[in-house]
């Protein structure tokens, strides 16, 4: 992965695609334990995104079902809950951490869940190999806010990478995002009101401030709760 390049502004630091990328840390944790190294070798290899080519239905499922990305899965607990309460849709979840990839793993086999495909890596990588129009939702989760000015350019939420969701999305899909940072909730509202293709779906202040019932908790946000922080919580259609 290389780095981008720390003279570029914040705005356009991200509409080239080979400045694209570094938008999160260090990869690995602690070492493994022997059955967790288990599973990362037995199951992830059986529903991991193909490492090239076009990612569609039809090559992940076998069919034309309704594909959900989510960005930055953290351990799967958001991820997992949605495969299991929509089986007819087929979730792709990328992750760079090998933490929260056998986090995921661990919820997938515990579930019995066979709609979820995992890329472990960066999310850039399954979002411009996703063909025009072919994803009705996309999940950014309390992602790395990046907290410092100066980098800012390494956040998701800037208009590269927003336009790749952009690109992907259908009309009328939904892009959701979540954060307790308050920095970063400036930045994402900033960003996502500069925007014509995305129409912010909410009327009311209890729109951003409750959790939808049909967005399952993260252990982020349980820790977000626990520590005090309000959490905000948005979606926005494609136009």
């Amino acid at each position: 992965m290389t780095d981008i390049a720390p003279d570029v502004r914040p705005d356009s630091a991200v509409s080239d695609p080979t400045t694209l990328r570094r938008l999160y840390g260090r990869r690995q944790g602690h070492a493994l334990r022997q059955g967790q190294a288990a599973l990362f070798a037995e199951l992830l290899p059986q529903i991991a995104v193909p490492a090239e080519g076009p990612v569609t239905a039809q090559g992940l499922f076998g069919d034309d079902r309704p594909l959900w990305l989510e960005i930055g899965f953290g351990k799967g607990e958001h991820m997992a809950g949605q495969a299991a309460a929509n089986p007819g849709v087929g979730l792709i979840g990328a992750e760079p951490f090998v933490d929260g990839v056998v986090g995921a793993l661990m919820a997938v086999r515990d579930g019995g869940l066979a709609n979820v495909r995992i890329h472990h890596g960066d999310a850039l990588d399954v979002l411009e190999r996703l063909p025009d129009a072919s994803v009705e939702r996309v999940f950014l989760l309390h992602p790395d806010p990046w907290p410092k000015a100066r980098h800012a350019k390494r956040r998701f939420m800037n208009p590269g990478p927003i336009d790749r969701i952009a690109r992907v999305l259908k009309p009328g899909g939904q892009f959701r995002f979540g954060t307790d940072h308050p920095i970063y909730c400036r930045w994402a509202l900033m960003q996502m009101q500069r925007r014509s293709d995305f129409r912010w779906i909410g009327e009311t202040a209890a729109d951003f401030l409750t959790r939808p019932a049909d967005w399952p908790q993260t252990r982020y946000e349980a820790k977000a709760r626990r520590l005090g922080h309000e959490v905000w919580y948005f979606r926005w259609q494609r136009q």
